[in-house]
């Protein structure tokens, strides 16, 4: 996210300020709450950021947990690149737009996408329309290709990584725009190759039992 294999006691940066959320636990689907043990179920507490939906959900579900699948990570390198200059809940709040838009972030569809297509994009008011932006996301679709065919998956190629600044700089090489090194650090976060949520953070310690149990990479 606009926050994505550091170590997990990696030291928050002044955006993740620790003034955490306390939230309930959300009702299960039976709509049955399980008996607490002792006077009172204790509240979960979240990263500072995840203050209301769409951020809770994506925090809870999304965000740090490690990811193996490459049409999601095409899917978050546009929507990072598209989050440049603007907030992360803006983006999540268009996430279904854009899906529709791009085709479901489908890269081998998207890199077909010929100037008639940027001009359909550019139209749509659904999306954020910026046309540097755009271009990009189709440029970055070829690159993605090939950098895929190269290394087996984009998955076995990323996972490889650890330092923003090194990825930035490979990607940037390889033909890839709008992956400078704040917006391939939000990305690395939100694909879970780096665990940055808060101290305190119930995810952040189910994140790092999980990896002590089954790597990420």
């Amino acid at each position: 996210m606009g926050r994505g294999l550091a170590e997990p006691m990696a030291p928050e940066t002044a955006r993740r300020r620790r003034n955490p959320l306390y939230a309930t636990v959300d009702p299960p689907a039976s709509g049955r709450y399980p008996v607490a043990r002792g006077p009172s179920a204790p509240p979960r507490r979240r990263c500072a950021w995840a203050t209301r939906e769409p951020l809770l959900s994506y925090h809870d579900v999304e965000w740090g947990t490690p990811l193996h699948d490459d049409r999601l990570f095409f899917e978050f390198l546009v929507l990072e690149g598209m989050q440049a200059g603007l907030s992360w809940e803006t983006v999540l709040k268009k996430r279904a737009a854009f899906r529709k838009a791009f085709l479901r972030f489908e890269p081998a569809k998207v890199a077909r996408f010929t100037s008639k297509d940027v001009t359909r994009l550019m139209k749509d008011e659904s999306i954020i329309r910026n046309r540097a932006k755009i271009e990009a996301a189709i440029g970055n679709a070829k690159a993605f290709l090939i950098l895929g065919k190269e290394f087996g998956s984009f998955d076995s190629y990323v996972w490889g990584f650890d330092d923003k600044d090194a990825l930035s700089k490979d990607l940037k090489k390889r033909g890839f725009r709008f992956v400078g090194p704040t917006i391939v650090e939000s990305f690395m976060q939100a694909v879970g190759i780096r665990n940055d949520h808060e101290r305190g953070c119930y995810r952040r310690a189910e994140l790092t039992l999980a990896r002590t149990t089954s790597p990420a990479r």
